[in-house]
This record gives structure tokens, sequence and C-alpha cells, in this order.
């Protein structure tokens, strides 16, 4: 079993910045890819972006493209989330997500979500 931990949420001015992290620990050889969805007031849980333990990235969502950036590293089994030009369309609990190959995210591991808030 793999446990995540976010961290790096809080509240910004629209057209700020915000870094999330995500560190993995526990089953870790389970884990190929580690991505980053979030979930809006009385929305679903949307998938964002993810990056596989080659370093690909696997981008879903056309909202946040050009604006976030995933990283990972695999030697401290981490993934992070830059996020820049916020928009108060961006407020949301942004969730870690970490799966093996071949899994859905449904099947995957998850973290307790960090929320993060744009407004002026």
């Amino acid at each position: 079993q793999v446990q995540l931990v976010e961290s790096g949420g809080g509240l910004v001015q629209p057209g700020g910045s915000l870094r999330l992290s995500c560190v993995a620990s526990g089953s870790i050889f389970e884990v190929y890819i580690m991505g980053w969805y979030r979930q809006a007031p009385g929305k679903q849980r949307r998938e964002l972006v993810a990056a596989t333990t080659n370093g690909d990235r696997i981008d879903y969502a056309a909202s946040v493209k050009g604006r976030f950036t995933i990283s990972r590293d695999n030697a401290l089994n981490t993934v992070t989330l830059q996020m820049n030009n916020l928009k108060p369309e961006d407020t949301a609990v942004y969730y870690c997500n970490a799966r093996d190959y071949g899994k859905t995210a449904a099947a995957g591991s998850w973290g307790r979500g960090t929320q993060v808030t744009v407004s002026s």
C-alpha cells in the first residue's frame, strides 16, 4: 500500500502562484504514475496532469495547460505541481494520486487533499 501526503495549498490572489507537493511512502515499487486531481465544491473530482516513472507527462485538463507544470523526483518519491496565473475557478481541493502500471486512478492510492483558494 502507498501512502500519500500533500502540502502547499493555501489562499492566493488571482494571478498568483502556488506550489503543491506530494510525498509517497510505503510500497513505492507499485507507483508508476503519480498525478494531480482536483475537486471543486459541488463538482466531481477531475484529472489535471500526471507523470510516469519514465518522466513522461500525461496531460488531461485543457484548462490548466500552460499554467500548471508537473515535476517528479523518483529518488525522493515526490511529485510537485507548480501553479501559475491562478484563477478563481482553480479554487478546489487538490489531491495526489499514485497507481501502478495499467491501473486506473480509482484503483490507486489517494492523499487527503490540500485546499487551494484563489480569491481577492
